[in-house]
């Protein structure tokens, strides 16, 4: 993809690398720093230039991206009534100062975005997933993104019709909004009022390929680690969902007894946790081996950035993560394999 002709969606420098997948944007190296530093419940960033990089996913975001996506996080800069104090800055501003600010408030704190008046509407929420499940059978991917970004819900269950969005998308054949809703946490393992998952819907209604996918999606996080332990993912389609890595005589499997020990005394809560955490932190370090062969970028994100939906506890546990050794997060990530 040549990206020489498009412009960060920040601060319009030209030739932006980076894309923050969840936003449906393409940002500039500088402005992705600030992306990286707010934590992937706030920005999911990926380079333009990753390896294994899912083509439809891609597509979503290209997708996304010609439709105007970025004009939904900066709606009130081109609302004549709105009272918001904010200018989009240039590629030319300080990046620590004016930039950073302006990427905190549209990102993070969302100012930007319209408003939902939830007091002339108390069920304000409660309609926006519905018109949400509604829309994933087209393929308008813009309405739906205002829609998850103004709050609804991707795993809206219908009340009348017993599915989610993403059954409703599955069955449709709507690829894009597939992924859409599951960067957006849809669960790709509910069941419908009849039973049937996502990927049943899509391979009864003949979408097999796509089908397919939501087998991947299903297996996202062990696939990671099996990438990153073994540098190659399961073949699904032939009925392989999981790699458990062979690390003796590999000088990887330090520890990995009583890695594996600890794990057992694990519940299933806790062993979740731990390997979304693992799981994080593999993508932070591979993020990371780009960022760090970029012209002019050579301070790294040391660790995952503190998320404020998590526990204390929970966060300390992600920096932790953060410490291990590629010895340790190996072990760490070899087990939860094991352990699936």
């Amino acid at each position: 993809m040549n990206t020489s002709a498009l412009s960060c969606a920040d601060c319009s420098a030209p030739n932006p690398q980076w894309a923050s997948i969840n936003r449906g944007v393409l940002i500039c190296n500088e402005c992705c720093s600030v992306h990286r530093s707010l934590g992937r419940h706030v920005s999911q960033v990926r380079s333009i230039r990753a390896p294994n990089w899912p083509p439809v996913q891609k597509e979503m975001l290209f997708t996304l991206y010609n439709k105007g996506a970025n004009s939904l996080w900066e709606h009130a800069l081109h609302n004549s009534s709105s009272k918001v104090k904010l200018k989009k800055p240039s590629y030319r501003d300080k990046l620590q100062t004016t930039r950073h600010d302006f990427i905190i408030a549209k990102y993070k704190n969302l100012q930007l975005l319209p408003r939902i008046s939830h007091k002339d509407n108390p069920n304000a929420y409660q309609d926006l997933s519905k018109q949400l499940h509604a829309s994933v059978r087209t393929n308008n991917l813009e309405t739906c993104l205002r829609l998850l970004a103004l709050g609804g819900n991707p795993n809206f269950c219908h009340p009348e019709r017993g599915n989610t969005p993403l059954h409703v998308a599955s069955q449709a054949g709507q690829a894009m909004q597939v992924e859409l809703l599951i960067i957006h946490g849809a669960n790709p393992c509910t069941l419908d009022g009849l039973g049937h998952t996502p990927e049943e819907c899509a391979r009864i209604a003949g979408h097999h390929q796509l089908a397919d996918r939501l087998i991947e999606m299903q297996y996202e996080l062990a696939d990671k680690l099996s990438f990153f332990l073994c540098g190659r993912k399961p073949m699904h389609s032939m009925g392989e969902h999981y790699l458990i890595p062979n690390v003796a005589g590999s000088g990887l499997n330090v520890g990995l007894g009583e890695a594996n020990t600890r794990l057992q005394e694990l519940d299933n809560e806790q062993f979740e946790q731990l390997a979304c955490d693992v799981c994080d932190e593999v993508d932070r370090r591979e993020t990371d081996a780009i960022w760090l062969t970029t012209e002019q970028l050579q301070s790294s994100i040391a660790f995952l950035p503190v998320n404020p939906t998590l526990s204390p506890l929970r966060n300390q546990g992600t920096t932790e993560t953060g410490h291990s050794g590629r010895p340790g997060l190996c072990s760490a990530g070899g087990g939860s394999l094991s352990g699936h």
